[in-house]
Formats: structure tokens, C-alpha cells, sequence
């Protein structure tokens, strides 16, 4: 597994996988992601140092990804992070973040105090499929008690049960409320939700256009950012 890559097209940072403790929701149906995460704290430290050792700083912007939220990270990860960010510059951080620590938001802007962006997963504004189908735990209604609190928004799309207005809407969603987002193709792995092939064929002719977009990433593969 691949677990620090660098991004040089679309807002150019460096990014690092991270291991973490088990996600505090995990019950999504269509994430089989979880697996990676463990309790093992003083190997998921020496682990996640080793991924450190090649960050250099160069963009001055670093994500840090996990299986679940970065509130998950360790102790001591966090630290190692704070450290990183005062050795190689870095004036930006990137996290992602469940909507059940929405309240906890300014406590790595505190403690890092540097600028951070939070990414969430929202999948989707559709509430029933979003709730009842994809099992998210995230009971916002609108697009807009999301911006308030989060930067970036990360978008599903081609799962069987999907629709074309759904995808649509969160389109418009993103493009209208949203500084910035990812679109994530769905990608069949071993949870009984699966991919819509028409669906993607369909989204990659309709919405070419943000490929082309500098504030939207779609991510074809899981693996597109080079990581996983």
C-alpha cells in the first residue's frame, strides 16, 4: 500500500495515509476502508513516522488522510504532525472529518496554528439515499449547515440506486456553496453496494467539464490521488 504521494496538478500538496484508531461511526454501507485502521497505538505511531520521513515541505501545503477522521489520529501522530508543519514550513493543513465531530472543528486549528481545511464525505444531498442506503450518520438537510462548518465536500457517484437528478443536484451544490470538492467514482469492492456502470459512463460524458475545473478533483480510481 502506497501511503505518500505528492499532487502536482490540481492544488499541489504533498498527501500521507495515515493509520489511525477504528472510525467512531464505521457502520457505512459501501466503506470496506475501515480495515486499515487499528489499535495498536505504538505501531500505528512507528508506522506513521516512517510515512513522515518523506515529507520535505516543498508545496507547504500537507493532507493528512486516515481510515475515518483525523479526531482518530494518535496522541503522539498529532504531535509528530505539529512538528512537520513548524520543521518543513507548512502553512497549510488538509483533514477530513465525520459530521459527528462538527463541533470539534477548532480544536486542530488551535492546536496546529496554521490554517486548515476540512474535507468531509458527504457522498451525497440526497437525504433518503444518503441515510437510508448509504448509511452515513449525518443528519444534515441542506447543502448550506454543511458550508458553514466545512471547506470541501467529497461526492459519490455511479452507485446502483443513484440517480442522475441526485448526482445533478449535488453537482450544483458543490459548484454554488462549496470552495472546493471531490468527486469520488465508485469503485465495486467487498460490501454489497455496487456500481452502476451506465450511471459513470453517463457522469464522465455530462460533467467533463470539471476535469478542467481547478477547484474540483474526480477521482476515477480510489488510488488517483497515489495513496491507498
Amino acid at each position: 500500500m502506497e501511503r505518500y504521494s505528492r499532487i502536482e496538478g490540481k492544488n499541489k500538496r504533498e498527501i500521507v495515509l495515515l493509520r489511525a484508531f477504528p472510525c467512531a461511526w464505521g457502520k457505512c454501507t459501501f466503506c470496506d476502508y475501515i480495515a486499515d485502521n487499528g489499535r495498536n497505538e505504538e505501531e500505528m505511531v512507528r508506522q506513521n513516522r516512517e510515512i513522515f520521513s518523506q515529507i520535505t515541505g516543498e508545496f507547504g501545503v500537507l493532507e493528512a488522510i486516515n481510515s475515518g477522521s483525523c479526531f482518530e489520529l494518535p496522541r503522539e501522530t498529532l504531535a509528530d504532525i505539529k512538528e512537520i508543519v513548524r520543521e518543513k514550513n507548512i502553512g497549510r493543513l488538509i483533514f477530513e472529518s465525520h459530521w459527528i465531530y462538527r463541533k470539534r472543528l477548532q480544536e486542530m486549528r488551535d492546536y496546529f496554528g496554521v490554517p486548515v481545511t476540512y474535507k468531509i464525505g458527504v457522498e451525497t444531498f440526497d437525504n433518503d439515499f444518503r441515510e437510508n442506503v448509504l448509511n452515513k450518520h449525518a443528519d444534515f438537510k441542506t447543502p448550506q449547515e454543511v458550508a458553514a462548518l466545512f471547506d470541501s465536500i467529497c461526492l459519490m457517484v455511479g452507485i446502483q440506486g443513484q440517480t442522475k437528478e441526485m448526482i445533478q443536484n449535488d453537482i450544483s451544490a458543490l459548484k454554488k456553496y462549496f470552495k472546493h470538492g471531490t468527486v469520488n467514482i465508485y469503485n465495486n469492492n467487498s460490501t454489497p453496494i455496487k456500481r452502476d456502470e451506465d450511471l459513470v459512463r453517463w457522469f464522465m460524458e455530462e460533467y467533463r467539464w470539471l476535469l478542467d475545473d481547478p477547484e474540483v478533483e474526480v477521482l476515477y480510481e480510489i488510488t488517483d490521488f497515489g495513496v491507498g
